[in-house]
């Protein structure tokens, strides 16, 4: 999970913006750039209607387009929309989790019409940053779009994990020496969920 741990350190980065959006209203907000990331929330319920493909093609446009280490690009991406491929995915990731429940292993994708799963380039030191920066512009790129997003760990646990890890990376067809670090579920939401308290006193100059 350190990797993990990484990819949410380049989230914060692409979100430095954002500081205690529970007491402000989105008619408080003077430019459309931080509206658009004080008012993005984690989706975990979504509607079935499948995101367009050249909507998603713009979201991932603006996912390549985010800060990274030397302009490596240091990532790969896989999409999954269609439920047929979707439902071998998780049925392998049951598969694979023997001790797991199955309802936490199927749940871990909340539902997400659109997957993608995101793969770091083991070779250089920094992609990891470089892989949470594309979700960061991805997911705000969904929300003004109108597409819901959430952040996931958890498919990468069970993937990378798993018993039969190689197959089901087998299926995602990333190159040699690609790890799969983060997953990001798009679609519409189905819920519109309050902002949770952001501590700005975590925030500090040192002078």
């Amino acid at each position: 999970m350190n990797t993990f741990r990484i990819i949410l350190a380049g989230l914060l980065l692409t979100a430095a913006a954002a500081c205690n959006q529970t007491e402000q209203n989105v008619s408080d907000y003077q430019n459309a750039v931080i509206e658009n990331i004080m008012t993005r929330r984690s989706i975990r319920q979504y509607h079935a209607t499948p995101v367009a493909r050249d909507t998603m093609m713009q979201i991932m446009t603006c996912g390549i387009n985010a800060a990274n280490g030397q302009n490596k690009q240091s990532w790969e991406v896989r999409i999954i929309d269609n439920p047929t491929t979707m439902q071998k995915i998780q049925d392998l990731m049951v598969e694979g989790n023997p001790n797991l429940q199955e309802e936490m292993v199927r749940g871990c994708m909340r539902g997400a019409p659109v997957m993608t799963f995101i793969a770091r380039d083991l070779g250089y030191d920094f992609s990891a940053y470089d892989c949470g920066l594309l979700a960061g512009n991805m997911m705000l790129a969904a929300q003004s779009l109108g597409v819901g997003s959430i952040c996931l760990g958890s498919p990468v646990r069970f993937i990378n994990d798993a018993e039969n890890s190689a197959e089901i990376l087998a299926l995602l067809g990333f190159s040699d020496n690609y790890e799969l670090c983060l997953c990001v579920g798009l679609g519409y939401a189905n819920e519109s969920p309050e902002a949770k308290p952001r501590d700005i006193n975590k925030v500090q100059y040192i002078d």
